[in-house]
């Protein structure tokens, strides 16, 4: 393979988990712009990289100008030629961030990009994968790949008061573009990034913990929080099959199911799958996986990111035999009495189960 292309994905690779360790590093101040730089730069040598898989070494320099390669926009542009693709949006706003005057990025940009830069990182992994068959994580394990963010809201009237009016002008009118295209609801664009608080009492099950009682470690206030379903939620039934299957075959997990009805075998995990998983474990009945959208006498669930790990979780453990499994466990409990039907509900999750979640809260961790 060409010298130059090996270079460039492997740099790409180290410039990707670069960016992860900078963002998820709590110790650093200017992390979005760190991060921005990085993943920037990743992106910009695998696709310089593609171009040269496609058209040669000649491609990533300009013609009149052969001691100089090709900028990320213009390849952004050549590679994902549709300019509403949600990737490619994606990426051009990072980019425009990375361009801003670094006076101008201040730390609420966090709350602005931080669903963007999950939704880079996700893209950026299916890419290489698609583009250069290397899995990124063998690199890094998965649980690296979800970052650490700044909960908060921007009050306009907090920004102005904190900052110029130059930049106070830009933060918002940033915010404001980029919730226009985060209305559409696509992952590829943004990705919520959620962390849930249960209430048990195992101790040992638990992440952290807080002062409730005298012996919690931090002080909390148990309020009630509106979440917006669009964003904890922005998975449609089709999203979630669809990114199910780009994941078993990025993972190359080699799940298969053989069917009854056609006698053959198919490995690619379907909506009949995701409504057995839906029914088995009552995952519509569980807020954390599952919201129920009421219009008039209508009603649609969307799903959250939640949903799409805990499915994949299960298919790992037995890839080949998980839908039969599943179908085999609901026949089994599936109690009939005359012309009623009645499920046994499991609420089953993959790790550490809280003893009991009847009370989900939302906390504001006073440090």
């Amino acid at each position: 393979m060409n010298s130059t292309y090996d270079m460039l994905v492997k740099k790409s690779i180290e410039a990707f988990l670069l960016g992860l360790e900078i963002y998820n590093k709590p110790t650093i101040r200017y992390r979005v712009e760190g991060f921005s730089f990085f993943i920037c730069n990743s992106w910009e040598l695998m696709l310089k990289a593609k171009l040269i898989n496609d058209k040669g070494e000649n491609s990533i320099y300009f013609k009149d100008n052969p001691s100089r390669t090709v900028s990320l926009e213009y390849s952004i542009k050549e590679i994902f030629t549709n300019k509403h693709d949600p990737l490619r949006l994606n990426l051009e706003k990072i980019v425009e961030l990375r361009n801003v005057s670094t006076h101008f990025i201040t730390e609420d940009y966090e709350v602005i990009y931080a669903p963007l830069f999950q939704s880079c990182v996700f893209n950026y992994i299916e890419k290489m994968s698609m583009f250069h068959n290397i899995d990124v994580t063998e690199y890094i394990t998965q649980s690296f790949l979800s970052l650490v963010i700044k909960e908060d809201d921007l009050d306009p009237a907090i920004i102005r008061s904190k900052y110029s009016k130059e930049t106070a002008d830009k933060i918002l009118t940033t915010k404001k573009a980029i919730e226009k295209i985060e209305l559409e609801n696509n992952p590829a664009f943004s990705i919520d990034i959620q962390h849930n608080f249960y209430i048990t009492k195992k101790i040992n099950d638990a992440d952290s913990t807080v002062r409730i009682a005298k012996e919690g470690e931090i002080p909390v206030k148990i309020i009630k929080e509106q979440k917006d379903p669009n964003k904890t939620h922005p998975y449609t039934q089709k999203n979630c099959v669809k990114e199910i299957n780009k994941i078993l075959s990025r993972e190359k997990i080699d799940f298969e199911h053989f069917s009854v009805f056609t006698k053959e075998i198919r490995s690619n995990f379907n909506t009949a799958d995701f409504q057995l998983f839906l029914k088995f474990y009552s995952l519509k009945a569980q807020e954390r996986y599952s919201y129920r959208h009421v219009i008039g006498e209508h009603s649609q669930y969307t799903y959250s990111r939640a949903i799409i790990d805990f499915i994949l979780t299960e298919i790992k453990k037995n890839p080949q035999k998980t839908i039969e499994h599943l179908k085999k466990k609901t026949k089994k409990i599936k109690i009939t009495s005359g012309a009623k039907e009645f499920s046994i509900i499991n609420y089953l999750t993959p790790i550490r189960e809280p003893s009991f979640i009847h009370h989900k809260l939302s906390f504001t961790l006073q440090l």
